[in-house]
């Protein structure tokens, strides 16, 4: 798949992570996905914040800035044609700003936000820096989904925020609420000719191509924006999250195209990681 250029509005794009010990969490995310990670801050600074490179492009970032909130865990930064705009939409939906919309550098301007259910995300205006070059491949970004209480008031507020429409999708055997943005199935369409073809011969749903999130039912964690990273093997991202001080949470199974394992890092963040596994 080529490298992303830009996202469409309403489109999730970027995750990083806000760490008390950025350092220890880079060296678990760099063993466990072989990211290469530099500080983008001043010498001298007394923030970081990392960004890690899969095939020579941006994946992600972990740093130690104070993102207003309590706890270690990825955010979801979803691109926005106006950061302010979007916050008071949000607020005007029935959720919360909890960082207000600022510049971050010359690279775009962004809020922290969280939804009436408390599941936070970010907003993100883009400049210079477009969020995720890369996705999908071994070691980088696959998929943010989230997990709600109450799908039909999640569609209620996330539809009057960005403008998604929603359909509903077979995952796993379950039906499962999907995020659709047109704008980004023409976008893929514009750097991959063919791939909503390649997509519904291989027995993708309709609107597949379009998809850019999902809403599942609540489990033990809470509200919240979980992500997915893509991985060679399942098992042995498993084990070497074990050895470089993880949990694993759900051992590695099989679902239709996949085989996944959910992880929690040393600090307590958790994520799926994804193995391709197409129908043999």
């Amino acid at each position: 798949m080529p490298k992303r250029d830009r996202y469409p509005a309403g489109v999730p794009c970027w995750i990083d992570s806000a760490r008390p010990d950025a350092a220890a969490a880079v060296a678990f995310y760099s063993g466990l996905l072989g990211w290469e990670m530099a500080d983008q801050m001043p010498p001298g600074s007394s923030e970081t914040y990392f960004e890690a490179q899969v095939d020579g492009g941006l994946v992600a970032a972990i740093g130690s800035w104070d993102n207003g909130l309590p706890d270690a865990r990825w955010t979801t930064y979803i691109a926005v044609e106006d950061t302010d705009a979007s916050a008071e939409r949000v607020r005007g939906a029935g959720g919360r700003v909890i960082v207000d919309p600022h510049d971050v550098l010359d690279a775009g301007r962004m809020a922290m936000c969280a939804d009436p259910e408390g599941a936070t995300f970010a907003v993100w205006q883009a400049n210079t820096h477009i969020g995720a070059e890369v996705v999908n491949a071994a070691g980088s970004w696959n998929w943010s989904n989230l997990i709600t209480a109450d799908a039909d008031a999640a569609q209620r507020f996330y539809g009057a925020v960005f403008g998604w429409e929603f359909d509903e999708m077979e995952i796993g055997g379950d039906r499962s609420v999907t995020v659709v943005v047109p704008e980004y199935g023409d976008y893929l369409e514009s750097i991959d000719p063919g791939v909503r073809a390649r997509h519904a011969a291989a027995g993708a749903p309709p609107r597949f191509t379009d998809t850019v999130a999902w809403f599942e039912p609540m489990d033990q964690g809470g509200p919240r924006w979980h992500l997915t990273f893509t991985v060679e093997d399942a098992d042995v991202a498993a084990t070497r999250a074990r050895d470089l001080g993880g949990e694993v949470l759900v051992e590695p199974f099989d679902i239709p195209w996949q085989r996944i394992t959910v992880i929690r890092d040393p600090h307590g963040a958790t994520f799926t990681a994804s193995q391709f596994k197409p129908p043999s």
